[in-house]
């Protein structure tokens, strides 16, 4: 014959397919490997974004309020304190209280002189007990007697008239401190109405209020502060085992100086 019935056909050897094996097994592996870290930095990313923004909001919030501190007149001349608050600023260390109206409605209808009862918007949010501090067009403040839907009688008669539309504010203190949250440290604010502190902002370090008189030097005479300034520190919600930082949580440090619009010159 002059053809083998059989023709020799290629193909791997076993050293070729182990070796093509190993190979493929350090590029899965390279390619894994490249995923996990890829993975981890979007999460250490994200939690920093996480913790700025938290700690931004909060300082945020706080400078708000705490450069309306004694906004709404004469506060404290008619109701004497706000809900056993006697200063429009309560300074301490880790903590501040302030004295604030804050707008809640408006008057449904005009309001002469001499009546002593108005309509207003959302009168629901008031009651006769830590919510009874109602403040006028930010300067007239009354005490509520009683309210009915959106009929609210106040203890005394209005020495002005008012009209439709004109805004209505809650006279209230308003808390800011450190405190426990789902088992971790966080930013509260308390509005001392029965209600409790509320979390601001989570996995807070510390916070640091200063307090300043009108001649730039440190005071702790409530009626003397002239500005505030607040450093808070905030942490990651996990720690990274590999950062080299410590204990391995990524910190922010904000701070803001407050200048009080309401507490004179």
């Amino acid at each position: 014959m002059n053809g083998s019935i059989f023709k020799k056909k290629n193909g791997l050897t076993l050293i070729e397919l182990l070796i093509a094996l190993v190979l493929s097994s350090i590029l899965i592996a390279a390619l894994y490997r490249l995923f996990i870290s890829q993975q981890k930095t979007y999460t250490v990313q994200d939690q920093v974004a996480d913790m700025q923004q938290n700690i931004r909001v909060a300082i945020d919030q706080m400078t708000r309020e705490i450069r309306m501190a004694g906004y709404g007149g004469n506060i404290l001349a008619v109701f004497g304190n706000i809900n056993g608050f006697t200063n429009i600023i309560t300074p301490a260390n880790n903590s501040i209280t302030i004295l604030l109206a804050d707008q809640v409605g408006v008057l449904k209808q005009n309001a002469m002189k001499d009546t002593s009862q108005l309509k207003v918007t959302n009168a629901s949010i008031f009651n006769t007990d830590k919510k009874k501090y109602l403040c006028l067009n930010g300067l007239n403040n009354y005490l509520i007697q009683s309210i009915i839907t959106d009929t609210i009688t106040l203890t005394t008669s209005l020495t002005e008239d008012h009209l439709i539309n004109e805004p209505v504010y809650l006279v209230k203190a308003i808390t800011y401190s450190l405190g426990l949250s789902g088992g971790k440290i966080a930013l509260r604010r308390n509005e001392n109405t029965g209600g409790g502190a509320q979390p601001l902002a989570e996995n807070m370090e510390s916070l640091q209020f200063t307090y300043f008189g009108a001649d730039g030097n440190v005071t702790a005479n409530p009626p003397d502060i002239r500005m505030v300034r607040v450093e808070g520190t905030s942490k990651t919600n996990r720690s990274d085992p590999e950062y080299m930082g410590g204990d391995g949580y990524r910190r922010r440090t904000l701070s803001s100086h407050i200048k009080i619009r309401n507490m004179g010159l």
